[in-house]
């Protein structure tokens, strides 16, 4: 997709807003689900395609408190934003101090929504449209990978944490966002934190939903 196209959808969709856990940052998120939607389908054309990047989700709300509030997780290393939707943790990534930050995502309006997020809270992201999932740890330029809300799909929770667990073993500190999703993995997790996120039920079951930051193991 034309990434001037891009943007110019996300402008037309999305608004600037602050996050609700993370104040100090503020992204092109929509007010309602469903207009946003139909528009993205329509856009696609047959691709029924998900907007996640104009959504911040509660994992990914969680993860960026997280790193904000321990800046020294990522202070001078490189960070790799796994499925960064809207580039929230990566933007938070930038703002505590890390010393390159790489944002990845296979979302069509990804890097058009990354790009004018990162804008707005004035730093600097890379962002990768393929996917990195299963790239072996030495191949990876990345010492620490955050993922926030990645558990909502079986493949993509087992495959998932296989790898993040092998990057593990590797040496690289890797840290989730979890709201408790269906597919969330019961071992392999190391609990560092919980917050009760401010959502919206067009998003969530109920207004507020406890999330738990996680490192594996």
């Amino acid at each position: 997709m034309d990434l001037a196209r891009a943007e110019r959808f996300v402008r037309e969709n999305a608004a600037p807003a602050p996050v609700p856990l993370v104040p100090e940052i503020s992204l092109y998120l929509a007010s309602e689900l469903t207009p946003l939607w139909h528009a993205t389908e329509a856009t696609l054309a047959e691709w029924d395609d998900s907007p996640f990047w104009a959504f911040a989700w509660a994992g990914g709300q969680a993860l960026a408190r997280y790193v904000l509030d321990h800046p020294e997780l990522v202070r001078g290393r490189r960070v790799l934003d796994f499925g960064a939707g809207s580039a929230l943790v990566a933007i938070a990534a930038a703002r505590a101090g890390a010393v390159h930050v790489r944002a990845c995502d296979i979302d069509p309006f990804f890097v058009a929504a990354a790009r004018l997020n990162a804008g707005l809270n004035r730093v600097e992201i890379e962002t990768v449209t393929e996917s990195v999932l299963g790239v072996r740890p030495e191949k990876l330029d990345a010492d620490v990978i955050v993922a926030g809300d990645v558990f909502y799909e079986r493949d993509l929770a087992r495959d998932g944490l296989a790898w993040f667990r092998a990057l593990t073993r590797a040496g690289r500190l890797v840290l989730v966002g979890d709201p408790g999703r269906i597919y969330s993995p019961a071992e392999g997790l190391a609990p560092c934190a919980t917050y009760d996120v401010p959502t919206t039920t067009e998003l969530e079951v109920h207004p507020v939903r406890e999330t738990r930051v996680l490192r594996v193991v």
